[in-house]
């Protein structure tokens, strides 16, 4: 990238905008041209009393029949909050939350930002390294984590100078609380949809961890909102090393929220919102549609751990969901399982909003028209967005006439969502014609403000406020946005994204790893998978096998790579390792 947080946008970008909104005739007309306000403003704290106070006694989350009113989910941020300032977190303060989807990553999520402090959520799949990296580099001084990854924080932490102190809490510990919520006919027992589909054992309360105690302490005041206060940081991979921090404000968030609201034709407490959440909440994605959009709707999230098409099934009918975002494959499932015996006479009734991310299966009118008979609804693509952008940069809704938004490829993206503005450019930063591909450009207000503690990073992304998104696409004659492909270095595996370079950095710190090129491979089940080709160190006892066990102790399992060790490397007249070569010539030897 050539441009710098120094120079100016050219005047061009923001007249490419003018034109392309001018041709947007199909905008949906209950659609707002403008994000509408937060109930209570920007402050997550602020719009967490709005709920408990005009509607206490409804839910506010729930977790395998575990539940939680607004009113209740108040005084446990104020108890989590005075637990994490006995604990020394301040205002500032970075917090690393390295959990799965559970009650108590809402709760924490609510309380880190009821301090003022800063929220660092951790990929659950990390390992030793990954941890290590994010905690230090973020300047973490606390972490909440999950008892079973004791091992692995411990062994990370002591790798880090500076003191971590951790609270440690087992997500099913909400069932063995004595405050839990949950309702069964047999009190001796947690209610849960379905035994199979609790993914963890409830605990004895002597092995559930902080988290009693921690809801035994004495609340705290919320500390008044600022919009534009640090309010997370967000990692994200590269094409350049190891996960960089995006800058998120509190105003960032609130904007994401209200915004993807506008684009689903609602408004905060306006109509009834209950999200399936599924969707990691650690990555972006989730943490929009999972606590972000429920939370400033003043709505319900019906949380699951992980994705189980049956738990789904059952979820959707019990709490009455009304909005899910799945990967494209996720439905396949979810229509399979409607023909069966047990399912064939699921209450689906309350869908309203059903949105697929294309990954390793992408929308079509076939699974459009089998989901719309299974159950009523139209399924619609998600959006365009990126961790720097805070996702959701786009909306679909009502552009669904004729299938005409599956007839582009790869992927339609549809509108830019009220209050943002996309455009595309050349390689010399100027707007293309409607219909030519180009760098896709994003503006809007929850833009990051750059990247942690990395200056020129920020300044080769940043341009006035415009990101560079490295991504590539077009707009058609509708002012319409087509995605059409990744990041160039980029691989996604499963929708995950791996980017080389961390993989590259991470296998350096192989004492028997000399050199090493990742590529990607595509595969028929997860989409790409990385590939690692590498020359080993001199006098080096090091092979495959046991390249890909260091891999599972060092890096999430879908980051591990499939491992060819060569001779050489096949290298350009510049010095750069020409990974083409060496996947062609792995792709012949496989024939």
């Amino acid at each position: 990238m050539s441009g710098t947080a120094t120079d100016s946008a050219p005047a061009s970008w923001d007249d490419a905008a003018a034109e392309l909104a001018s041709l947007r005739t199909l905008w949906p007309k209950e659609v707002p041209h403008q994000a509408p306000d937060p109930a209570a403003g920007p402050g997550l704290a602020e719009t967490l009393s709005h709920w408990a106070a005009t509607r206490p006694d409804s839910t506010a989350m729930s977790y395998y029949g575990w539940t939680s009113s607004w009113a209740q989910l108040e005084r446990d941020v104020a108890s989590t909050a005075g637990w994490l300032a006995g604990r020394g977190v301040r205002k500032g303060s970075r917090v690393g939350v390295f959990m799965g989807n559970c009650p108590q990553f809402v709760q924490a999520f609510l309380a880190i930002a009821w301090l003022g402090a800063v929220y660092v959520p951790v990929n659950p799949m990390y390992r030793t390294e990954e941890l290590r990296h994010q905690l230090a580099d973020s300047g973490a001084s606390h972490l909440i984590a999950h008892p079973q990854s004791r091992s692995l924080v411990e062994a990370a932490l002591s790798q880090i100078d500076d003191t971590i102190d951790v609270t440690w809490t087992d997500p099913a510990a909400v069932f063995a609380a004595p405050t839990s919520n949950a309702v069964s006919d047999d009190a001796s027992k947690p209610a849960v949809t379905s035994s199979e589909d609790l993914p963890h054992p409830v605990p004895a309360p002597e092995e559930a961890g902080d988290w009693e105690r921690v809801l035994a302490s004495e609340p705290l005041e919320s500390v008044p909102a600022d919009p534009d206060r640090l309010a997370s940081l967000n990692y994200t991979g590269g094409t350049t090393g190891l996960p960089k921090g995006c800058e998120h404000t509190l105003g960032h968030l609130a904007y994401t929220a209200v915004s993807a609201m506008a684009g689903l034709a609602t408004a905060p407490g306006r109509d009834r919102t209950v999200c399936l959440g599924f969707l990691p909440m650690f990555w972006v994605a989730g943490e929009n549609f999972g606590l972000l959009l429920p939370i400033y709707a003043g709505g319900e999230v019906a949380i699951m751990a992980r994705w189980h098409p049956q738990a789904a099934l059952r979820t959707i009918a019990d709490r009455g969901v009304t909005q899910i975002v799945s990967p494209a494959d996720g439905y396949v499932e979810l229509i399979d399982l409607l023909k069966t015996d047990e399912f064939v006479d699921t209450d689906l009734s309350s869908l309203e909003v059903c949105q697929a991310v294309s990954f390793v299966r992408k929308l079509d009118t076939e699974l459009r028209s089998q989901w719309r008979e299974a159950t009523g609804t139209i399924l619609r693509e998600a959006s365009y967005g990126m961790t720097e952008t805070h996702t959701s940069d786009s909306f679909t809704l009502g552009l669904q006439g004729g299938d005409r938004d599956l007839q582009a490829e790869p992927v339609y993206c549809g509108f830019p969502v009220p209050g943002t503005d996309i455009v595309i450019v050349d390689i010399d930063l100027n707007p293309v014609p409607v219909g030519e591909i180009g760098e896709i450009l994003v503006r809007s207000p929850s833009v990051t403000t750059g990247y942690w503690k990395n200056a020129k990073a920020t300044a080769d992304t940043l341009i006035d406020g415009w990101l560079r998104t490295g991504d590539t696409g077009r707009f058609d004659d509708q002012g319409a946005l087509t995605y059409l492909a990744r990041t160039k270095e980029m691989i996604k595996v499963n929708g995950m994204s791996v980017f080389p370079a961390e993989v590259e950095s991470l296998l350096r710190s192989h004492p028997g790893i000399d050199t090493v090129a990742v590529a990607p491979r595509d595969d028929v089940d997860r989409g790409q998978v990385p590939v690692a080709f590498i020359t080993t160190t001199e006098g080096a006892d090091v092979d495959r096998g046991s390249l890909t066990a260091w891999a599972k102790e060092n890096m999430a399992v879908y980051k591990i790579p499939e491992f060819v060790i060569v001779d050489g490397m096949p290298m350009t007249a510049t010095g750069k390792i020409r990974k083409t070569v060496l996947l062609e010539e792995l792709l012949e030897g496989d024939q």
